[in-house]
């Protein structure tokens, strides 16, 4: 694996760190009146979820690991294991629910994600960021209605609440910002 210099690591890097795999939340390059450079860096280990401030200096080598991007198609949930399959090869693996945190309600039927795997452990998931849902319950619309800030709460399909434009009706196709659960705009 590469080593690189601690002033070297950036968000988003994966590091190896006191036996553990950390991902590089927060960077900040401090150089303070007196002494050397350092980064203060904010780590989220990515097995347990733990978080660990770390000071590296420039002198410090750390090892940078490379994850394993793979397209996987989701099937089915069961017991709190979500199981994908490979789309290339066919194989399927199971991945903890909780690897999605709060995007897990827009997983869908057939859905195609990114799966991050070290070796052959799956580390991390993403859902894409723009997925289409179907609101269930909202307000009915308002002629005339037409401020531009104002919002009004709407329940998915998947069970999820997020704020809606005004001109939006029930049972309507909308895409959501999976980042952000916004609105983005009508399916």
């Amino acid at each position: 694996m590469p080593k690189i210099n601690g002033n070297e690591i950036r968000p988003g890097n994966v590091l190896e760190h006191n036996g553990g795999l950390w991902a590089a939340v927060k960077v900040d390059h401090v150089k303070p009146g007196k002494g050397g450079a350092f980064a203060q860096v904010e780590l989220r280990n990515l097995r347990n979820g733990s978080k660990l401030n770390e000071r590296f200096r420039s002198a410090d080598k750390v090892e940078r690991v490379r994850l394993e991007q793979k397209d996987q198609q989701f099937l089915y949930e069961n017991d709190g294991m979500l199981v994908f399959m490979d789309t290339e090869t066919y194989e399927q693996v199971e991945v903890p629910a909780e690897l999605l945190g709060d995007r897990r309600p827009f997983l869908q039927d057939g859905m195609t994600i990114v799966v991050e795997f070290y070796e052959a452990e799956a580390l991390n998931a993403t859902v894409p960021q723009k997925v289409t849902c179907q609101i269930v319950e909202t307000e009915p619309v308002v002629k005339g209605q037409t401020a531009a800030n104002s919002f009004k709460p709407a329940i998915l399909d998947n069970g999820v609440k997020i704020m809606v434009p005004p001109f939006v009706g029930q049972d309507e196709m909308i895409v959501v910002n999976t980042e952000t659960m916004e609105y983005s705009e009508r399916a």
